[in-house]
């Protein structure tokens, strides 16, 4: 069984790709019982003929014991400026939810997609004791996404012509986009581009200008947490940068951020390692730091 914690946009988003490809069953958790119920019934019409799954909603908690797979998708409230506007209380939030996971599905593999996510993800695995390649964080595979589509709408290019693009770090004003593997039918990037600079502003600010159209995004962050629960529960190892707690990959301790990862039916099976050039492996150390910084805020 899925469980997803949280039902709003991207919790239900999420739900209605994994019931409508019949992926497994679905539990939706939200504090709002009827939020949770209402999204349960229209997603189950989107269940296929040939589906042996089906779809509930509730506030229940006791009702995730059954999870392989637990996705947390919930929000005290909507960041305006900045991701971390309301750190503090979501950092309560993924304690306590930490503690009801521990309690009644310690077992399952977890994928967080709040934010801010990197800070989150290292609280909810030292919160909850489950092993840290057990509990993902999903934001570097969005903002490699975005970094793919942007060099594709830059270059006038098909995405389907662009290699090893990818995003590490601090899913945040901070994250590092990997521009020098990157090719492009075959080609260095940089024999293409003048500069890093403006597509690097370009993914950092991506958010903020989807927010100038609608309230907030999430379609892209569904699709690439589905991809994920689909490689679990089908066996198929994949590829892709996720937040994980780092002990001493990349040079970092006792810190969450955005690396390259392989992902099996048990989680993740290895953190890659990545060739960096001295302006990305720079920027990766602040990214970092920033993140670090915001969890000893937290601790203070």
């Amino acid at each position: 069984m899925i469980s997803i914690i949280g039902s709003g946009r991207v919790g239900a988003s999420v739900a209605f790709l994994c019931v409508s490809n019949a992926l497994d069953d679905v539990l939706l958790v939200n504090r709002n019982e009827g939020k949770a119920i209402g999204e349960a019934l229209d997603i189950a019409s989107a269940i296929p003929t040939n589906s042996k799954f089906t779809i509930r909603g509730t506030d229940d908690y006791s009702q995730i014991s059954d999870s392989d797979i637990v996705v947390i998708a919930s929000s005290v409230g909507v960041y305006m400026k900045d991701r971390t506007e309301n750190i503090v209380l979501q950092v309560k939030m993924i304690k306590e939810i930490a503690q009801k996971i521990k309690q009644y599905c310690p077992s399952a593999i977890i994928l967080i997609v709040s934010n801010p996510l990197d800070v989150l993800t290292y609280f909810f695995q030292k919160e909850s004791a489950i092993p840290r390649f057990k509990v993902i964080g999903i934001a570097s595979s969005l903002d490699t996404s975005r970094f793919r589509y942007l060099i594709s709408e830059t270059l006038s290019v098909p995405q389907s012509s662009i290699s090893n693009a990818i995003v590490l770090g601090e899913h945040g004003d901070s994250m590092v986009p990997v521009f020098s593997g990157v090719t492009v039918g075959g080609n260095p990037l940089f024999s293409m581009i003048d500069s890093r600079d403006s597509i690097t502003d370009d993914i950092r600010n991506y958010w903020k200008k989807l927010r100038n159209y609608k309230s907030r995004s999430q379609f892209g962050i569904a699709k690439n947490t589905f991809d994920i629960i689909d490689s679990i529960l089908h066996k198929k190892e994949i590829a892709i940068p996720v937040s994980v707690v780092l002990e001493g990959e990349y040079g970092e301790n006792d810190v969450a951020m955005g690396v390259p990862v392989r992902i099996d039916q048990n989680g993740i099976s290895e953190i890659q390692k990545m060739k960096l050039d001295d302006t990305e492996s720079s920027s990766l150390k602040k990214s970092s730091e920033k993140i670090r910084n915001y969890i000893q805020s937290v601790n203070a």
